[in-house]
């Protein structure tokens, strides 16, 4: 009998690894599900003319019924959020999307807006330039989870 597997240790993102057209441009962040979804509310960046950029926001708190990053990712994220920052990190899933690690247990869209900020300010962008289209329920998710 194993051992079950720790919470999540992700790898980090430098801003400015990220696409150059995110600091140059009008963009968009959409989520893809809904902020009562729960911890983790998948998106994308949108720019005209650009590829979309799967951008994920992850509610670093939430610890039932496990952790889902471990302490020192969590410390991290507390951290940079602190200074104004938010922390960028490689989600753990099967396809490594860029994941915006967020203090807290659930999304409201007060967090959203500012995690979104700060990543436009961490590739060099204003604020003013980008945008934030919301989706409220939880439904769609779970449709998607197959409930």
């Amino acid at each position: 009998m194993g051992t079950a597997p720790g919470p999540a240790h992700p790898d980090e993102i430098d801003p400015f690894d990220l696409p150059e057209w995110l600091g140059t441009g009008e963009v968009t962040w959409t989520s893809e599900s809904g902020l009562r979804s729960g911890h983790l509310v998948t998106g994308l960046l949108y720019g005209a003319g650009h590829p979309d950029v799967a951008c994920d926001l992850l509610a670093v708190d939430e610890a039932f019924p496990v952790p889902v990053v471990d302490d020192a990712t969590r410390t991290r994220a507390h951290q940079a959020w602190r200074h104004g920052q938010v922390l960028c990190v490689s989600h753990p899933g099967p396809a490594g999307r860029l994941t915006l690690a967020i203090p807290g247990r659930d999304m409201t869209a007060g967090r959203v807006l500012d995690a979104v900020a700060r990543l436009s300010k961490a590739v060099g962008a204003s604020a003013d330039d980008w945008s934030v289209l919301l989706r409220i329920g939880e439904e769609r998710a779970a449709s998607r989870r197959g409930r």
